[in-house]
């Protein structure tokens, strides 16, 4: 990890001089890859996107060597641009024909998917490409936004908020396109479908990642350039949390956005007559609506204010979808016991493990408080997602998740959960998101015979993806109907799903269900020696790693590094997070002496 590692100071004053001359991208990656000199002759902004565009065909053919030196794949990074570029040098137009490229490969994907639909026989195989044809949609989406947003950037200090959203997005461009692909596994197509799949999404995913690569050198490059030496300037985070709410006076800042002020308020429940939702759902008729789905069909499209729903108690047993346009949606229950959103659909029926989820969400900014998620199939029908997570800057709070395999799916982008209760037997929390666990209780359930239980099964593809599964100051235990069996279905942490799992796990509670181990193998030696796992001043029976696994993967890390993790640093968390009103500890929080997070502990204690 580039960002575990200290540069050298001369790097940092090679970087220091790039920027003040004023190259953007191609002059930071030529010095930093391939040591090109400086010209002195670029805009002193480095975001400006204002520079004459050479006739000279050389010059462009160097311009994209370099911006193409950081990337994985250099070839389809030198082929899309030089068949797209023209005379060009402009760095961001060289950026956005990359992403170009990217979309019309998937494209091509898409269209070629279609045909093969109608061609398949096979059930599973026809439900896959569907599937494929809506994650291809979604990754097309992620591409375009970024490509929108290149070059719109005004005030340079706010690049790293700007870029960290471009890594974000162009990371779920490559989840989307690798779900795709896992919709076939298990699959008997009568056209090699999945094989096909796989060879039409090779250049996308390719390119995406070059994509992925550029930005991520200008993070590199840039904040090197704010830290010329980390040693001595880095600092943890403020400790200062938000007070736990529900333990004390409920205070509201008079900062906090209208929508984020009513949802917390009418969580109060005598004040909910006198702060009314946008809408009530309760099975009873005492609402505005019978059903969740109906009441989310009268969320405005891409609404800039927040739209709460006030789903009442009971259990209300259907498929509820929160799409791309229905973002600010908010929704708070009776509690996570009283308001329950239940289905069962399940692999082994035939349905495809992305579309088995109970509740799906899409929209960007959603917040859920007070509700149970749940998919009630049961172990043998393997896999069941509760709540399938996609959306962007998401937060659930005092919220449960319960299933069996695949409870929880963290898909794409960021994603912060708080006082919640995620239960399950085989990777019950999976997926490639940015997503941090504070406060929260993962329970380990009974499984079928033949089983064991994984905690967590991170999907991150590509190295310089910004994902990963977090679990800060929470605890992992079981529940008394797995305590007879654990000894023989034992349970872990996590294994690989993918080449480059990255899972932390801090300063949380590990009770005695878990193995000494600690780690499971995925397959054979798959993601061994690229993942990265690491186990940082955790407490409770199996927090002992003198017995770990002792995988390449398997990382030691200080207070430092750990601080890398939490939600300030991780994900900016205090630039969406802080202001929702959840409880939220931006850094680390051992040695914390405060009340709020002894309150915290005591919580936990009590689920």
């Amino acid at each position: 990890m580039a960002y575990l590692e200290d540069a050298e100071v001369t790097s940092k004053r090679r970087i220091a001089i790039i920027v003040v001359s004023g190259f953007f991208l191609v002059s930071m990656v030529v010095a930093l890859t391939v040591g090109a000199g400086i010209d002195k002759g670029f805009h002193l902004n480095p975001f400006s996107d204002k520079r004459g565009s050479s006739t000279d065909k050389s010059a462009s053919t160097k311009a994209i060597k370099a911006i193409c030196q950081p990337t994985d794949y250099k070839q389809e990074c030198l082929s899309s641009l030089t068949t797209a570029a023209g005379n060009t040098t402009d760095p961001i137009q060289l950026i956005k024909i990359g992403f170009q490229a990217a979309m019309k490969q998937i494209y091509e994907a898409t269209k070629k998917s279609n045909l093969l639909q109608k061609l398949e026989k096979d059930p599973r195989t026809s439900m896959a490409l569907d599937t494929c044809k809506e994650l291809m949609e979604l990754a097309v989406d992620e591409l375009r936004q970024s490509f929108n947003r290149v070059g719109d950037i005004e005030n340079f200090s706010k690049y790293k908020t700007f870029i960290m959203d471009l890594k974000v997005w162009l990371s779920a461009s490559i989840t989307y396109q690798e779900s795709c692909l896992d919709a076939f596994e298990n699959t008997t197509s009568s056209t090699d479908a999945g094989e096909e799949m796989k060879t039409l999404l090779k250049t996308s995913m390719r390119l995406s990642s070059n994509g992925l690569a550029m930005v991520s050198q200008i993070f590199s490059a840039l904040t090197d350039l704010n830290n010329p030496n980390p040693s001595r300037h880095r600092r943890l985070l403020s400790f200062d949390g938000l007070p736990i709410l529900g333990h004390g006076d409920l205070e509201l800042p008079e900062w906090y956005e209208a929508g984020v002020r009513k949802l917390l308020t009418i969580s109060t429940a005598p004040a909910r007559k006198a702060n009314k939702p946008d809408a009530v759902v309760a099975k009873d008729g005492s609402g505005s609506y019978k059903t969740i789905s109906v009441a989310l069909e009268h969320v405005p499209k891409y609404g800039n204010a927040s739209f709460v729903i006030y789903i009442k108690e009971g259990v209300y047993n259907e498929s509820v979808r929160v799409n791309r346009s229905m973002i600010n949606v908010m929704m708070i229950g009776d509690g996570a016991n009283k308001t329950r959103i239940t289905g069962n659909h399940n692999f082994v029926d035939g349905t495809p493990t992305y579309r088995t989820a109970t509740v799906a969400i899409h929209g960007d900014h959603f917040m859920a408080m007070d509700i149970g998620f749940e998919n009630s199939a049961g172990p043998e029908k393997h896999q069941a997602v509760a709540l399938r997570v996609s959306a962007d800057e998401a937060i659930f709070y005092k919220c449960s998740m319960d299933g069996y395999q695949d409870t929880l799916y963290t898909h794409t982008h960021r994603q912060f959960y708080c006082n919640c209760t995620i239960s399950g037997t085989i990777d019950f929390v999976f997926g490639d998101a940015a997503a941090i666990f504070q406060n929260c209780t993962f329970v380990v359930r009974k499984p079928l015979p033949d089983q064991s239980c994984i905690v967590t099964a991170q999907g991150r593809k590509e190295r310089r993806q910004p994902s990963a599964i977090i679990i800060q100051n929470s605890t992992i235990t079981a529940d008394p109907d797995y305590l007879p069996v654990k000894n023989v279905n034992k349970a872990y942490l996590g294994r690989p799903w993918k080449e480059y799992s990255r899972t932390i796990i801090m300063e949380s509670y590990i009770d005695d269900v878990i193995q000494p181990e600690g780690w499971l193998p995925w397959a054979g030696q798959w993601g061994l020696r690229t993942c990265f796992y690491t186990e940082f001043r955790n407490t409770g029976p199996a927090a002992n790693k003198s017995r770990r696994v002792t995988w390449q993967g398997i990382k030691q890390i200080t207070q430092r590094h750990a601080a890398q993790f939490t939600p300030g640093k991780f994900f900016r968390g205090d630039e969406w997070i802080k202001l929702s009103g959840v409880p939220y500890i931006p850094g680390v929080t051992t040695n914390r002496q405060s009340k709020n997070a002894t309150t915290t502990r005591s919580v936990l204690r009590g689920f």
